[in-house]
């Protein structure tokens, strides 16, 4: 049954992978005393809630359904201290990651878990960056059951692109396709998986386009599905971006830089493009974002050898899409 929890958390991080940077997905899975499932959460975002706090405050509205939380992550910290009345007293918690243990823009989740009276945390990968470690010892010296290792090597895919990031620079290749594989086309996807898109647009450094995606889709690239920030834009061509119709909407778009190189400041790059772009920068992907529709078309195929390792596959209403690397 260990895996199981850890399955379930490992699989609501995915949810939210790419969403999270600069910190990494994170899941949680909450049992009360008797091991029934009181929440499945995770962190959703950078600067709310880490998963813990996210899944301990769904878990107790579950348990008292008339108290109001506060929304900010400190202020919900010290609420639930203040008004847990008990309510987790031996409770179990599966978390992919190492609880943290210091106060950072939010606070530290392992403390949370002392306070409250867990009895057992399952995790599945050990943290190792200087900042943030420490949590699974600080447990045990508080009388908490602490275990490593649980689904490890899936915990550390989870980690995969956030430790590329840590490392110096993550580049994920977005590309959309209809159910027979083409990729032609101004809209493929339906609305979830472009508002998903739209929504890693949002928080990238730079969005990196080729120049026959800006002649034939004269496309905005923006991030509006989610009223997110539009991204920087790289214009990778070997035409001067004078060339361009200036009347294309993404040169319309307030405060968006525009480069002809990748900037060395930029870590988080997002490749957008069809297959003559994948077939030039395939081999420098780090991951691939894929979205399956579920429409046929009569349009040309992708025909490209490539040896991709799914991560993760899910749905987004009648799309399919999956997070890739290469074998």
């Amino acid at each position: 049954m260990k895996e199981f929890y850890m399955q379930l958390a490992l699989n609501e991080a995915w949810k939210y992978q790419f969403l999270t940077y600069p910190n990494p997905a994170v899941g949680c899975v909450i049992l009360n005393k008797n091991e029934k499932i009181l929440a499945i959460e995770a962190h959703e975002k950078a600067g709310l809630a880490h998963a813990e706090l996210n899944a301990i405050s769904h878990a107790l509205k579950k348990i008292k359904p008339e108290i109001s939380l506060p929304k900010e992550a400190n202020a919900l910290h010290q609420f639930i201290c203040k008004n847990h009345q008990g309510a987790f007293k031996d409770a179990i918690a599966y978390v992919t990651l190492e609880p943290c243990s210091h106060q950072g823009k939010t606070p530290p989740c392992a403390k949370l878990f002392s306070e409250l009276g867990f009895r057992k945390i399952f995790i599945s990968v050990k943290d190792e960056n200087d900042a943030a470690k420490g949590g699974g010892d600080f447990l045990k010296n508080q009388g908490i059951e602490v275990e490593f290792g649980i689904l490890e090597k899936e915990g550390k895919n989870l980690l995969k692109p956030f430790l590329k990031w840590q490392k110096g620079q993550l580049k994920l290749f977005k590309l959309a396709l209809s159910m027979n594989g083409s990729s032609f086309g101004k809209i493929v996807s339906n609305e979830l998986s472009r508002t998903y898109a739209h929504k890693i647009r949002s928080i990238i450094d730079l969005l990196v386009v080729g120049g026959e995606t800006i002649r034939v889709d004269k496309p905005t690239l923006d991030a509006r599905l989610c009223q997110g920030k539009a991204p920087d834009i790289c214009i990778l061509s070997h035409n001067k971006l004078e060339s361009f119709d200036q009347n294309i909407p993404l040169f319309k778009v307030p405060n968006r830089k525009i480069y002809t190189q990748i900037p060395k400041k930029a870590k988080f790059l997002m490749y957008e493009g069809g297959e003559n772009f994948l077939k030039t920068f395939k081999n420098e992907m780090d991951l691939f974002l894929i979205f399956q529709s579920s429409i046929l078309n009569n349009k040309k195929n992708v025909t490209i050898p490539l040896n991709l390792k799914p991560l993760y596959k899910n749905f987004l209403g009648s799309d399919t899409y999956g997070i890739y690397e290469l074998e």
